[in-house]
């Protein structure tokens, strides 16, 4: 076995820089046995790399061959099959398990040892060794056999070393020089004993006659020992020396860090002394301001602003560590505390005062405003109170309670001044607009009666109509006794002044109301930040009231913004400008519903300027919610004249011409585009008309199907092209579709009024003619008709002979006349109407002339009267009239 190894080595592993470590002569087992080798070898590189190699012989020759490798780190487990009693066989488990039988259990031994100290050294015990007794894996494997195999312990392995190039040309020079080397290996190795023999004596030879140099240097040494001794003893003393200015020095150095100590601490006490004189000391005219400071002068004032920012300033001064519990320190901060104390109540009380002064002289001042429609200016009221800013905002810092306080007092006394204010000025408001009544009637709310056209007081529609006895005509008739001008005129007047009125409303309130809330920013400095109120702001009807909340509710549940508090405040303040303007609102729409129209411009207007000052202030908020109410209105005016366009009666004795609510609507398009123009909510308007349209497109076609004076297709043609003609002047853009649609209706109408009125003179003709063509419908031909013995050329001549030229113009003159009965002189439609029926006459005259043509060839049968005739026929009769 040893000889197969050095050959493996040499054939095998050598070329491939690997080492040959332990062999052991294998075959599968269950198989035909096929003998071969597992080697375990190692790398002679680092990093060292561990295999197992499967070695065959080869068929064709006698030499081995490398024929599978695995890495020892892929080897999982090696399992020996029994421990206790001698077996050969043992399986290796890689990607998969390999079942090998050796030839000799010692060999599978050996070779399990060496893959065991192998894994010991190089892979950390990752294999798994089973069913192997402890004894052969311990660290040294006894003598014998497996000791050589398995390469020694692990110094054995790496203590191996190959011959280099020169010794093994040494080894191969004493080999040339002795020929019977290898032929006679004892002879050889008996010469190279006699020689190391005479080596050796050769040496001790030497080393006896080198004795004298021997003594003499030991002799030195011994001199140099002694020199050292006394260099060391120097060097002792020294150290002694130094050891005693070491301490003296350490002592310096000790009483030196002790000063250094010393003079830190007295500068950071200085320090600190410093800092609380500078930042806790108040001057003695701070004190004095704030005890008997003069808070009505400027001066004053000035003095008590600086000394409670002072104040302020010392007592928020962020102390250090420790300084609370000096004894100065303490009795600062009480000093402070008082003075705090006693400041913010000399302040509450004066400013407690300062509102109640200036409410009273801001009332005495109200009876200059009585007669004129303007509110009072309270510029001189902020002016004054805005010098107390300052000392509001300290006061807001320090004690909270008495600013909310404070808060509280002038709410409530401005509360019941703008009360007062405000209603002295809607009753002045009120009084005006019933004034523009007074004029016209002695009736407070005279406007009520004469507010014109479609209004929603009374049934208005019905005042244009030919039977206009109801109590709206009545009414204006009086206004109309009473002045020279028409009822719309004084209706145009009326509702101009009350537009002037409602305008200066909004332009006396807007100012006001953004002038008291800038002064309540302002003055009790309540910006848009968030804050945490101490008491939440409600009203209640006490006025705005400080609430503190239940003992579980959490402090997040009285976060209010600034900006909430100044909405708040105002919703207090001017909680009577919404009802008043709701109440004016009520009033201008009971003495004229079309007032709307003008609220819901100025309004909108108000509020869309507004809303770009500041889209959450209170008048934004205010005017919008009146605008709601406006719109209301406006809505309910447009649904009452709706209302009133289903109510219209018609007389059974008259003519019906153009329907009241026609006219209305024409009225009421030319007062909203007027009222509309440049307008922001142009699209409310729209709406408006769309359904007007509508509804008076239904409601004259309801008329004219119930009229039973006049033809259906006069009331249709007149109306729709009155509708037409107004719009088409206005050119209102949303009714262009309606445009074209009552254009529409009134051509179609006008044509078929035209074309059933041409019957009724040339009745027989008529009749004659349709029985002609009722034959060629048949399929009678056309020649062949005068064969037919109702209509022959003796009976054509005979129906012709009844119409000359002269009952030809006595017909049409009948039928002018008749024309001229149903249509209405307000819309002028007389002449286009006789034009259509000269068209249409033409064209069954044409019409008639060629059936006698086609079906009475040859005849020489003509009318009685020409084209020409006609012509002059249609023009005497219009001009006649």
């Amino acid at each position: 076995m040893t000889a197969i190894k050095h050959a493996l080595q040499r054939d095998i592993f050598t070329p491939n820089d690997e080492r040959l470590l332990s062999i052991v002569n294998v075959c599968k087992a269950g198989k035909k046995k096929k003998n071969c080798f597992l080697c375990a070898t190692v790398t002679t590189e680092r990093p060292v790399q561990v295999r197992v190699v499967k070695v065959k012989k080869s068929d064709k020759g006698d030499f081995y061959k490398r024929q599978m490798a695995w890495e020892l780190r892929d080897l999982a487990e090696v399992d020996a099959k029994d421990a206790s009693k001698e077996n050969p066989e043992f399986d290796l488990h890689f990607e998969k398990v390999y079942r090998w039988v050796a030839s000799s259990t010692a060999e599978k031994n050996s070779f399990i040892s060496c893959i065991w100290k192998l894994n010991q050294r190089y892979l950390r015990k990752k294999v798994e060794f089973v069913n192997v007794s402890a004894q052969l894996l311990e660290e040294s494997v006894p003598s014998g056999e497996s000791q050589s195999v398995a390469g020694g312990d692990e110094d054995a392995l790496d203590d191996y070393q190959e011959l280099n190039a020169r010794e093994e040309q040494d080894i191969e020079g004493m080999m040339e020089v002795c020929e019977y080397a290898i032929s006679n290996a004892e002879a050889f190795a008996e010469k190279l004993s006699r020689e190391l023999q005479v080596l050796d004596g050769a040496n001790i030879q030497s080393i006896m006659a080198s004795e004298k140099q021997v003594n003499i240097l030991m002799q030195l040494l011994d001199e140099a020992l002694s020199e050292v001794d006394t260099i060391e003893g120097k060097l002792s003393s020294y150290e002694e020396m130094l050891q005693s200015v070491k301490e003296q020095m350490d002592q310096i150095s000790q009483s030196n860090r002790l000063i250094q100590i010393s003079n830190t601490n007295n500068g950071k006490l200085l320090d600190e002394i410093q800092f609380l004189v500078n930042y806790m000391d108040l001057s003695k005219g701070h004190i004095r301001a704030l005890q008997d400071g003069d808070l009505s002068s400027p001066k004053g004032i000035e003095a008590c602003i600086n000394a409670s920012e002072a104040l302020l300033q010392c007592m928020n001064v962020a102390l250090r560590p420790g300084h609370e519990k000096l004894m100065a320190v303490k009795q600062q901060q009480h000093l402070f505390t008082e003075l705090r104390d006693t400041f913010a109540r000399r302040l509450t009380n004066h400013l407690n005062n300062v509102f109640v002064h200036q409410g009273h002289d801001q009332s005495s001042t109200l009876s200059q405003h009585t007669a004129e429609l303007t509110l009072p200016k309270h510029s001189p009221l902020h002016r004054d109170l805005l010098r107390y800013a300052k000392l509001m905002e300290w006061l807001k810092n320090t004690q909270r309670e008495k600013y909310d306080g404070l808060s509280r007092t002038y709410v409530d006394y401005m509360t019941r001044l703008y009360e007062r204010e405000i209603k002295d000025f809607f009753e002045v408001a009120k009084i005006k607009m019933a004034g523009t009544t007074k004029e016209g009637k002695g009736n407070k709310f005279g406007l009520h009666g004469s507010s014109g056209k479609l209004t929603g007081s009374t049934s208005s529609l019905n005042k244009l109509a030919v039977q206009g006895s109801n109590s709206r005509r009545s009414q204006s008739s009086s206004l109309l006794d009473m002045g020279n001008m028409s009822a719309s005129d004084l209706d145009v007047a009326d509702r101009t002044k009350f537009d002037k009125i409602f305008e200066q409303v909004l332009s006396e309130l807007e100012p006001l109301c953004l002038a008291e809330q800038d002064f309540i920013s302002k003055f009790f400095k309540l910006q848009q930040h968030p804050t945490l109120a101490q008491g939440e702001m409600e009203e209640s009807d006490g006025g705005v009231s400080s609430r503190q909340p239940p003992p579980g509710e959490h402090r997040h549940s009285m976060s209010l913004t600034e900006k909430d508090m100044v909405r708040l405040m105002m919703n207090k303040i001017f909680q009577s400008i919404e009802t008043e303007l709701n109440s004016l609102i009520a009033l201008g729409d009971k003495i004229d519903s079309f007032h709307s129209l003008y609220m819901l411009v100025k309004m909108s207007h108000h509020v869309w300027t507004a809303q770009n000052v500041d889209p959450a202030s209170y008048l934004s908020t205010t005017l919008g919610n009146v605008l709601v109410t406006v719109k209301r209105n406006f809505d309910k005016c447009i649904s009452g004249q709706i209302r009133q366009m289903e109510e219209v009666k018609i007389s059974k004795k008259s003519k019906v011409g153009i329907l009241p609510f026609v006219t209305g609507f024409e009225e009421f398009a030319e007062l909203a585009e007027t009222i509309f123009r440049n307008a922001e909510r142009r699209g409310d308007l729209d709406k408006a008309y769309v359904k007007l349209i509508r509804a008076v497109f239904m409601n004259v076609e309801k008329v004219a199907n119930e009229s039973q004076k006049t033809p259906r297709d006069v009331v249709m043609m007149e109306n729709f092209h009155h509708i037409f003609s107004t719009q088409s002047r206005l050119k209102i853009s949303c009714l262009e579709t309606e445009r074209r649609e009552a254009k529409h209706k009134y051509t179609d109408h006008l044509q078929s009024y035209v074309i059933n009125s041409l019957g009724q003179p040339l009745e027989k003709l008529n009749h004659f003619f349709e029985g002609v063509e009722a034959r060629v419908a048949q399929g009678v031909r056309e020649e062949e008709v005068s064969y037919q013995l109702a209509f022959n050329k003796q009976e054509l001549r005979k129906v012709i002979k009844e119409y000359p030229g002269k009952e030809v113009k006595k017909g049409l003159d009948n039928l002018y006349k008749k024309v001229d009965k149903h249509l209405c002189e307000e819309e002028s439609l007389l002449q286009v109407v006789w034009h259509s029926m000269q068209d249409e006459f033409i064209r069954q005259y044409k019409h008639f002339e060629g059936l006698i043509g086609r079906c009475y060839p040859g005849s020489g049968i003509t009318m009685e009267f020409t084209i020409g005739d006609m012509l002059e026929y249609f023009s005497s009769i219009a001009q006649s009239h």
